[in-house]
């Protein structure tokens, strides 16, 4: 029986055409060796499997070859490139620095370089890893890697560029390698499947170059695993099934029972993807991957970025255009809160279900915001009598109209009744202002009028998806862009200190200080203004300006509300003086209160 060589090494590029996805690298090489520019000593560094040793030997071969073709390629027929073939060339070395790292190593290496070439015109070292060497190899190395002879020429090789000293990289001509794309690893594996007699789907070489990540040594490792799998005829359930992939379709079949809201079909199918050996934290980031696909398959311009095959990227297509893009966006941010959460959680399936849940109900909260005055679900007869009342009262209760100052009077600052964990600063400016206002200088707008937006392009929140999962889908009404209805400073507040006291409850005590120091200063009638001291709580304010914006909106009933935030400065705090101070006060004031100290052999008690 013949011994079996793997793809890998079988189908190793020996020139530099047939080097796969590293054009920029090739065509570098072969004008420096056309133009007689050879550097002293090169440095290629990059992933793993990517051709950073193939290339050193193509480049050493193509060197020393006698009679290289026009387009710089080694003719593979003369006695140099027949030597290096054989593996009996005394003119091109290789080392391993991961088993070779010492400084007697170099030395031995050093010594050699001193010896000129027997025949052809250089001598090449070709030093893998070159990373693992110790510092005490490096600092040896120095000298030679700079000043070399005029016949020796090193090419280094690793994949751990930062490891390498700053003094050896200023020494190279680094050459830094790409991951190859995931077409030309497919293409690539085409071809040696046609050589092969092996029969391919391309939708299962498609997987293979996914798999790959960018290595076309460990694509050729796993081409041959199922191409022995599978008895030479590689198809998508063969790939799949051999390398434990979760299949697109179970992607594609989730994201139509979540967009449909099919809570017990979501979780009966992440079931079935648990009992077939996958994690659920590798589900959660290929649903995750699916919805990215899906964003990119929406514009025609992005469509370049989905690498998959041109069957999986039909339905990629189909599907993106009957996906909303709010649910796309919303989807992809509970994926991404439920990986972050997964590995500190105690019970990750619950975590990956709960977020399936929330994304069932995407769509659910979306018509809320288009149609606020229509409920999911009826309510009681008790609980809508009592919102009738609440709105009868609210509707009967005229609300105090805005006053502008007059022109004559000073604006008097009104005190605002005392309400717990809100105190009404000493130094208030006054709240009525012109009808224009200009914007304070160095304020940062975070809240804009949204009359002219589109309701359904707004993006539900967590806060929403939560409600509407644990079925409080009869929340509070949502206000229209029309809605400007007027409001009172004491209704402001109010709804202020609720707000804040949900952000103690939630554990944001940082935002919840800064809300309850200083009070709100109504600017305009739907201008509010935030007093802050320092950047930090600009940032907390600005975190918090969304949901803080929907809340006060949809309470006050009036959607021209905008907040704005002022820095000012921080008051000076009156400390206690020590007596020695105030002994030192007086006695500035008068002189002889010192003369009396020591007259009568006083101390100051400090």
């Amino acid at each position: 029986m013949e011994n079996f060589i793997v793809s890998a090494r079988k189908y190793r590029p020996a020139t530099f055409e047939t080097v796969v996805g590293q054009q920029h690298i090739t065509g570098t090489l072969k004008n420096a060796i056309r133009n007689n520019q050879l550097a002293q000593a090169f440095l290629f560094c990059g992933p793993r499997g990517v051709g950073k040793t193939t290339c050193a030997r193509i480049l050493a071969k193509t060197i020393n070859c006698s009679n290289p073709g026009a387009d710089m390629e080694a003719c593979a027929s003369c006695d140099n490139c027949l030597s290096f073939q054989n593996g009996h060339s005394f003119n091109i070395h290789e080392l391993d620095a991961a088993s070779n790292n010492s400084v007697e190593d170099i030395r031995s290496l050093i010594e050699q370089v001193r010896i000129p070439p027997q025949s052809g015109k250089f001598k090449i070292y070709i030093i893998d890893e070159v990373h693992m060497l110790s510092q005490s190899a490096f600092n040896a190395f120095l000298k030679t890697l700079e000043e070399p002879p005029a016949y020796a020429i090193f090419i280094l090789a690793t994949t751990e560029k930062h490891k390498i000293l700053p003094t050896i990289l200023s020494r190279c001509q680094i050459f830094d390698f790409n991951r190859i794309q995931v077409e030309d690893i497919s293409g690539h594996l085409a071809k040696i499947a046609g050589r092969e007699s092996i029969a391919y789907e391309p939708d299962g070489l498609h997987i293979i170059a996914q798999k790959a990540d960018g290595g076309l040594r460990d694509a050729l490792s796993m081409f041959d695993q199922i191409a022995s799998y599978s008895g030479k005829n590689i198809t998508y359930k063969a790939v799949i099934d051999n390398l434990n992939i979760l299949d697109y379709d179970y992607f594609f079949k989730l994201t139509d029972n979540l967009t449909a809201g099919r809570v017990s079909e979501t979780l009966l199918l992440f079931d079935e993807v648990l009992n077939n050996g996958f994690d659920g934290n590798n589900f959660i980031n290929g649903l995750a991957s699916h919805f990215r696909n899906l964003l990119v398959g929406k514009d025609p311009a992005t469509l370049r970025l989905l690498e998959v095959s041109n069957n999986i990227r039909q339905k990629y297509m189909e599907q993106a255009r009957q996906t909303e893009l709010s649910f796309l966006l919303t989807a992809l941010n509970l994926a991404n809160q439920c990986d972050l959460n997964y590995k500190s959680s105690k019970n990750q399936r619950l975590q990956v279900e709960l977020a399936l849940i929330k994304m069932c109900h995407i769509r659910n909260v979306v018509h809320l915001a288009q149609h606020p005055s229509s409920a999911l679900q009826p309510a009681t007869d008790a609980a809508q009598d009592k919102k009738k009342t609440e709105l009868s009262a609210v509707n009967q209760a005229p609300a105090a109209p805005y006053k502008e100052p007059a022109a004559t009077a000073a604006p008097v600052a009104q005190e605002p009744p005392a309400i717990p964990h809100m105190p009404a600063p000493r130094d208030e400016p006054p709240r009525q202002a012109p009808a224009e206002p200009a914007s304070p200088q160095g304020s940062i707008r975070i809240g804009l009028p949204v009359k002219d937006q589109v309701i359904p392009s707004l993006i539900p929140s967590l806060t929403d998806l939560e409600r509407v999962a644990n079925g409080e889908e009869d929340g509070p009404k949502k206000v229209t862009g029309d809605a400007r209805q007027p409001f009172t400073y004491e209704t402001l507040l109010e709804l202020w200190n609720k707000y804040a006291e949900r952000l103690k409850a939630d554990g944001k005590i940082n935002v919840f200080t800064l809300m309850t120091t200083n009070a709100p200063v109504l600017k305009t009638p739907e201008h509010i203004v935030v007093l802050t001291e320092n950047k930090i709580q600009e940032h907390l304010l600005q975190d918090e300006s969304v949901e803080l914006l929907n809340y006060l909106r949809n309470g006050l009933q009036n959607f021209g509300i905008e907040i704005s935030h002022e820095q000012t400065e921080r008051k000076q705090v009156k400390r206690l003086y020590t007596n020695t101070e105030k002994y030192a006060y007086l006695a500035a004031k008068n002189p002889k209160l010192e003369e009396m100290r020591r007259r009568f052999n006083l101390d100051v008690i400090p």
